[in-house]
């Protein structure tokens, strides 16, 4: 039997890259799903978007900001009026102590701007790595790669890296990449994760990429029986 075939570190890149250009044609809509206005409503919905969806967010975005349109208003909020209105998202108490004091963190820290630093967001209340990258690439237009459970699965399943870290992932990810296309690499993955790679069950046999993966037949291949299995999530 031969020896398989190592992936050089060129081949990897161009595979990558391959990858990457081929769900932007499969995607050429791909953004964030989350509606905002302006750098704050993308902070506070993409906060609120941990464990439900983006749909449901979105549900509640209107009412939010009419009450609340800046930081200076969210943190005078009286508590239970908030947290009836975030309600219907889930962990709602968590969600209404972490915008308060969000907000309260732009006024004092900030003078009521978001700030456009990735050290500067991530020291703020609820923010981490991935919020910040959100908020940086489409608020702000500064490239940043948003590692969520989609990306991270989709990464380790192209053969890109083994970690499972989200940091580590990004790092490692981000080097293969063009610094410039670090903001549409993460939707293109989200969005394949959300509709054809699955956790569970890859749709294997309806993913354009599938030639250059080698995760290729986890899920089914067959292609009518993939293509029952392709969903849509928010406006796609």
């Amino acid at each position: 039997m031969p020896a398989p075939v190592t992936e050089t570190r060129t081949g990897l890149v161009r595979r990558a890259r391959k990858i990457d250009r081929v769900l932007g044609e499969t995607y050429p809509d791909a953004k964030t799903e989350l509606d905002f206005d302006d750098p704050f409503q993308l902070l506070v919905v993409t906060v609120l978007s941990a464990q439900t969806t983006d749909k449901r967010v979105n549900a509640v975005r209107p009412t939010l900001f009419a009450a609340y349109p800046d930081p200076k208003a969210m943190a005078a909020a009286d508590r239970a009026t908030l947290e009836g209105i975030v309600g219907p998202l889930g962990f709602f108490r968590a969600k209404t102590e972490s915008l308060l004091k969000l907000s309260a963190a732009l006024v004092t820290d900030h003078g009521g701007q978001v700030p456009a630093r990735l050290e500067d967001l991530v020291k703020l209340p609820g923010v981490g790595r991935k919020t910040a990258n959100v908020v940086l690439g489409n608020a702000f237009g500064i490239p940043g790669i948003t590692v969520d459970t989609h990306f991270g699965r989709l990464a380790r399943r192209f053969g890109w890296t083994e970690e499972t870290d989200p940091v580590k992932v990004e790092h490692a990810v981000g080097a293969l990449f063009e610094k410039r296309d670090w903001t549409l690499l993460s939707h293109h993955l989200i969005w394949h994760g959300r509709r054809v790679c699955h956790s569970q069950k890859p749709a294997c046999g309806a993913c354009t990429v599938a030639k250059w993966c080698p995760s290729y037949g986890e899920g089914p291949t067959d292609p009518e029986v993939a293509a029952k299995l392709v969903k849509t999530e928010g406006r796609a």
